[in-house]
């Protein structure tokens, strides 16, 4: 009866805000006072969509293993056996064998820190814990040519971010079904691991994906600020990708000099790039575009949205070209995979 009451009461209050002309959008009370679904919105700010898009990873993992199920319970069913049997034929039996040079080379590596373990045991461990590894690879080929046996599709629609260009240097028609905005640092190893795979998507997918780079220089890396100037002075002059691609070519040459000479050995006007790029008349840009950057909750480098879909760190080019193809399904675009 007590907790009904309150119930009540609490409806009550609610029932007064809503009457005295706010938007019945509360989420909680406090007294009389009311907490609005605005005001939760604008307090979670990014991080829900963060969240959001770890849920929807996570459920797409657990969808791809109901998929994998599936498929492996039809072709079970197709040869007459069960499932049990089908792994063992298709996996275990057909898996690499563990070779004892890499038992051995594997043991010289790790033995120091097992000093509590004798060479026979620890060798056992490590040829068990191969075996598996080669167990996992076969099971992912073989799960592979199943699925590529039978169209699969994931239906579940992705949290998406509205993220603006701003104006930023791009490739691809504005036309282009898929958007990939790259938030990105020029001194960060990993964003130098990821330029040779996002260069790869553009001549994989040509006028199908538009490429946006923005800048996200971190504190811990001081000559990114001065090569993101470099790139928009660079970019004056109608060079920006070609100096974007040598300061990632070569992250151990970030200094003021370095990149003055990058500019005339890619054929800028030497006078007119120094001046710029000693002027600072750039940095307004790369501070922009971080401070947009943070608002989406990217806090590391490098950072995609494609169509709004975030993708973060240094993934390989199979991680891209699976959001890719998913997206150009999702808009009946031609020439997407199916998978």
């Amino acid at each position: 009866m007590r907790g009904a009451l309150t119930a009540a009461l609490a409806w009550s209050a609610v029932a007064a805000v809503a009457g005295a002309g706010e938007k019945a959008d509360v989420v909680a009370t406090v007294g009389g006072d009311a907490i609005t679904a605005s005001e939760l919105d604008d307090a979670v700010g990014s991080s829900l969509f963060m969240w959001e898009t770890e849920g929807y990873n996570q459920k797409v993992k657990v969808i791809g293993q109901l998929i994998d199920q599936r498929l492996e319970s039809e072709a079970a069913a197709g040869r007459g056996v069960t499932v049990e049997a089908l792994e063992k034929a298709e996996v275990e039996d057909k898996a690499a064998p563990v070779a004892e040079a890499e038992v051995n080379s594997t043991y010289e590596r790790v033995k120091a820190r097992f000093p509590d373990k004798g060479e026979p045991e620890l060798k056992g461990l490590i040829t068990a814990d191969l075996k598996r590894r080669n167990e996992q690879l076969r099971r992912n080929d073989f799960l592979r040519d199943l699925r590529s046996k039978t169209t699969t599709r994931i239906l579940l629609d992705p949290p998406r971010l509205a993220v603006a260009d701003a104006g930023a240097p791009s490739k691809g028609p504005q036309s282009a079904p898929v958007t990939m905005i790259e938030f990105s640092d020029f001194q960060c190893p990993y964003c130098g691991r990821a330029a040779p795979v996002v260069k790869k998507l553009e001549e994989t997918y040509g006028d199908k994906v538009r490429i946006v780079f923005r800048n996200f220089p971190l504190s811990i890396h001081p000559q990114a600020p001065k090569a993101a100037e470099a790139a928009a002075c660079a970019r004056d002059q109608g060079k920006f990708w070609e100096m974007h691609d040598r300061l990632f070519a070569h992250q151990d040459k970030l200094q003021v000099a370095d990149m003055k000479t990058a500019a005339a050995e890619l054929g800028l006007d030497s006078k007119a790039f120094e001046e710029c790029l000693d002027s600072g008349r750039h940095e307004a840009i790369w501070k922009a575009d971080q401070k947009e950057a943070e608002s989406y909750g990217v806090s590391a480098t490098p950072w995609f949205f494609v169509n709004g879909r975030a993708l973060s760190g240094a993934q390989p080019y199979e991680s891209f070209a699976q959001v890719i193809d998913d997206e150009l399904l999702r808009r009946g675009a031609a020439g997407a995979k199916a998978k």
